[in-house]
């Protein structure tokens, strides 16, 4: 550890980016295989399930738990094992040299031998009024969460690509109708999905909403959603057009509203790693059946949870990955002492 007037740098067996449900999975296990790690919390404390009010499907919990609990349960859980978790959020990764320098932008600095990127996918919003206060309260970024919670309501989904499609043809298991929002009038689904929605439109158990926007949610935490604030344009993307004599509002009466409409990568630090990532910014690890699936292009920097997994995005499947990457770092980190030892013995002799 060393210090001066500028910056503080302490150097770390292994950092993991992220205090998620993977990250904390991983903390778990890389603390009880005595590689103290340090748990970054990043600018979104906890994850997506902070967000959530109830987890139903989290194995081990029959009457559920708040998604906040959970979290803070497993912290403790990390803690009691060794972790250290600070707040701090990590701007850039140096991977030019060992150890990784990595820079956080309050300013401070470690170095690590090793990095678990377990920093999630923010969900995309409207950033309309009443989407703040509703997170969590009726509003929702995930159908197979919290769909459950919504039977036999009038249940809303915004949105127009394979993701949209596929959580509102999932919610007619549980909602009287299910109605989609699009700002346009064409989908950008895939044929197969946009296929599965209008045999689930002929049945009359969803109706399409086309060329139309929400511009404000209603209701509270209390009571939940109350009713959408809408505006439909003929010609499409309506809000853009509020001052056009076509444009029409109106309000309309739901349940529940759930957001697909894409989530974000939270990855950047990483630019300039040499860690591979695909077209939409999601990290590309090793995968496969045996050892190190959750290995990157760059040795020693590991990924876990919503950071790679584009299609899950479950709670459950984040944290088992958490825990493969725990491994996978702990093999890495042994062969690392394993040769480093090496090179003392020969330098010795």
């Amino acid at each position: 550890m060393t210090e001066d007037a500028d910056s503080f740098v302490e150097h770390r067996k292994l950092i993991i980016a992220g205090s998620g449900i993977s990250g904390l999975s991983s903390a778990i296990y890389a603390a009880r295989s005595n590689n103290e790690p340090l748990v970054l919390e990043g600018d979104e404390p906890g994850g997506q399930l902070t967000l959530t009010t109830e987890v139903d499907n989290y194995p081990g919990f029959p009457e559920g738990i708040s998604g906040p609990e959970l979290i803070n349960n497993m912290k403790e859980q990390a803690e009691r094992f060794g972790t250290e978790i600070r707040h701090g959020i990590i701007e850039d990764v140096d991977a030019s040299e060992r150890p990784f320098t990595v820079t956080l932008k309050n300013g401070d600095v470690y170095t690590a031998d090793a990095i678990i990127a377990a920093s999630g996918a923010s969900a995309r919003t409207l950033g309309i009024p009443g989407e703040e206060n509703l997170m969590g309260y009726g509003l929702s970024t995930c159908a197979t969460c919290d769909g459950a919670f919504f039977r036999g309501e009038k249940i809303m989904v915004i949105g127009g690509g394979d993701a949209a499609v596929e959580e509102a043809n999932f919610l007619t298991k549980f909602a009287s109708t299910v109605y989609l929002v699009h700002r346009r009038e064409e989908f950008r689904a895939e044929d197969y999905w946009v296929d599965r929605l209008m045999e689930k439109v002929d049945e009359g158990e969803i109706e399409l909403m086309l060329n139309t926007e929400a511009t404000e949610l209603h209701g509270s935490p209390e009571e939940g959603v109350d009713h959408v604030t809408l505006v439909r344009n003929p010609e499409g993307h309506p809000s853009d057009k509020l001052d056009d004599p076509e444009t029409e509002e109106f309000d309309f009466d739901v349940g529940a509203v759930f957001y697909a409409i894409g989530h974000t990568p939270n990855a950047d630090y990483l630019d300039g790693t040499g860690v591979q990532r695909d077209d939409d910014g999601y990290i590309v690890a090793k995968g496969g059946s045996g050892g190190g699936q959750t290995a990157t292009d760059v040795p020693g920097i590991f990924a876990a949870g919503d950071v790679v997994d584009y299609h899950y995005q479950q709670a459950a499947t984040a944290g088992g990955m958490g825990v493969k990457a725990a491994l996978d770092a702990d093999d890495y980190l042994e062969e690392l002492e394993r040769e480093e030892k090496q090179a003392a013995a020969g330098a010795a002799e």
